[in-house]
């Protein structure tokens, strides 16, 4: 059925004026050169409007579904100076002089023959401004044949439809760890770009060109509840809770999707270039919290960086609903087509067995539903998925369409010992070991390589070794609360010396059996970037009470 487009002084409708005649709302357009910030060049009111550079060039789209003749006008509700404008249309140029006019005027362009289906473009450029303003237009009108079935954009959101390849899991599945790879092929690097790896039920993670000039990996995570726009309006009881983060992450507060926990760091991802990532959750049944952590792959030095560690409350769960995204955030440049590719992905169980996602299911968003976009795409190459949008290039899938590569058989390598911020963090600790010793919060005798340590009781048994099996009681905190994150009871635990941390290796030959020992251990000889236990954070600097009752051989 025909749509229609009333004009009144507000805002605009689809307006049909006969069978074979709409109207283009201007404010649908894009500038090339992009508007900056603190112009407004499109308005739902008067369409466009403030164009006063002659090197900026606007632009519209439309699709046609039937073939024929097709004729351009244009009309105007403000006055215009007489700037004379060049109209490109179907390979055909024509050129005008904006007349002056206060009241609604419409502008004869001309017409031409629209000689097969596809996407096409209006596009206007100044050929000699007149005055402070080049033109104001309200819409275009398209005349003839060929309007038959016509697609535009109606309404004022010029963003691409966000696209989305899910990645279905049965409900049985206990996955604590997603893993995925993007590649942005050159060109594809727009502004206003995010290209999202990693999405799950409580949050996402990937990349984004956030400016000419910088750019950003991004982890989140979402709040309980239903709030949608503000974060002081959620109770503490549902609000996500920053647990560590890596070395020049900021992190902050999120709202207006949903709220939570934000980080973001800024780094100067390339095109043609494979980026890792990797999201891992570790429960808490019975809190209902799962700690989400996001790991990524620095290329130039070969190591993984922790972004950032959330708790997230009402939650115990392991990683569900997985999926990945490209997204156009701001509508300016929603003409520029963007793609990724997207490949290798992997889940870990909870029983430490991987396994390789081979099958995704497309979808889009509101903006695609409701029919406003129609450019775009999503398929295999190769070994791995991609998604496109954007651009007017006509639409090479349906929605929930189901997608299937090839397997790579290459596991993940992810090594979390190599830690890209570990030298940085080594003298984050240290600094914060020493203030601890200066303030008296602890007392130490000596240090190890970095690891701390008070002899509380020599011990007059045999010397300790690497290579026993020790039986000790322990008590392990942390050095930044002196929360209890561990203890022996009533019975001792019994385990190999050099199956254990670092720290506890440097540190307990230092006493001999029979002896006590206060170990200071820096994270990097600890757990380092990992979320060891549901009480141990990424980066934290643990405390042990060690007292050696036996050690064997």
């Amino acid at each position: 059925m025909t749509r229609f487009l009333l004009i009144c002084t507000c805002c605009f409708f689809v307006f049909t004026l006969s069978a074979q005649t709409v109207l283009i709302p201007a404010y649908t357009g894009y500038a090339l050169p992009a508007e900056k910030e603190n112009i407004q060049l499109f308005s739902s009111k008067t369409g466009l409007q403030n164009w006063v550079d002659p090197q900026q060039k606007i632009s519209w789209f439309f699709y046609v579904k039937n073939p024929g003749e097709l004729q351009l006008n244009l009309l105007s509700n403000k006055i215009n100076t007489g700037s004379t404008i060049e109209i490109a249309l179907a390979g055909k140029t024509f050129k005008i002089k904006m007349a002056s006019s206060a009241a609604l005027k419409k502008t004869a362009v001309g017409k031409v023959v629209i000689a097969d289906t596809g996407f096409y473009s209006i596009t206007i450029s100044c050929i000699n401004k007149v005055g402070k303003l080049i033109a104001n237009i309200q819409s275009l009108e398209l005349k003839g044949p060929a309007t038959e079935g016509i697609h535009f954009n109606p309404v004022e959101r010029r963003n691409a439809a966000s696209v989305h390849l899910k990645y279905p899991l049965a409900d049985s599945t206990k996955a604590m760890a997603f893993y995925n790879e993007i590649m942005v092929p050159a060109g594809a690097d727009h502004l206003y770009s995010y290209y999202m790896a990693c999405g799950f039920k409580r949050g996402y993670f990937g990349i984004q060109v956030n400016s000419p000039t910088e750019r950003r990996v991004i982890f989140s995570v979402w709040d309980a509840g239903n709030e949608a726009i503000d974060r002081s309006k959620v109770p503490d009881s549902n609000k996500v809770k920053l647990l560590a983060k890596g070395y020049n992450v900021v992190a902050n507060d999120f709202g207006n999707e949903g709220t939570g926990g934000h980080s973001h760091f800024v780094y100067p991802w390339k095109t043609e270039e494979k980026y890792q990532f990797m999201v891992f959750a570790l429960t808490d049944s019975a809190k209902a919290s799962t700690i989400y952590s996001g790991y990524f792959f620095i290329p130039e030095t070969g190591k993984w960086k922790l972004i950032a560690s959330f708790r997230a409350p009402k939650d115990g769960n392991y990683l569900q609903n997985l999926y990945s995204f490209s997204e156009n955030f701001w509508g300016i440049n929603g003409q520029l087509e963007r793609k990724a590719y997207f490949g290798n992905q992997w889940i870990q169980k909870s029983n430490g067995r991987w396994e390789e996602l081979l099958t995704s299911k497309f979808s889009y968003d509101a903006t695609g539903k409701a029919g406003h976009r129609i450019d775009y795409g999503a398929g295999v190459e190769g070994k791995q998925f991609y998604l496109s949008h954007g651009g007017f290039k006509p639409a090479n899938i349906l929605f929930g369409q189901s997608l299937f590569r090839q397997p790579t058989g290459q596991r993940p390598n992810v090594d979390l010992n190599r830690n890209s911020d570990s030298l940085v963090q080594a003298k984050v600790d240290e600094e914060t070991i020493k203030a601890a010793v200066s303030k008296g919060i602890i007392d130490t005798t000596g240090n190890e390589s970095s690891v701390y340590y008070h002899i509380v009781k020599q011990g007059d048994g045999k010397p300790i070794k690497v290579t026993d099996t020790v039986t000790v009681y322990y008590k392990g905190s942390l050095l930044s609360d002196g929360s209890i994150f561990d203890q022996t009871k009533e019975k001792p635990a019994t385990f190999p010396l050099n199956r254990l941390i670092k720290g506890w290796q440097l540190a307990v030959p230092k006493i001999n059996v029979g002896g006590s020992i206060k170990v200071i251990i820096p994270s990097g000889l600890a757990y380092g970037i990992r979320s060891r236990s549901k009480d141990i954070p990424a980066n934290s600097v643990l405390v042990f009470d060690i007292e050696v009752l036996d050690a064997r051989q």
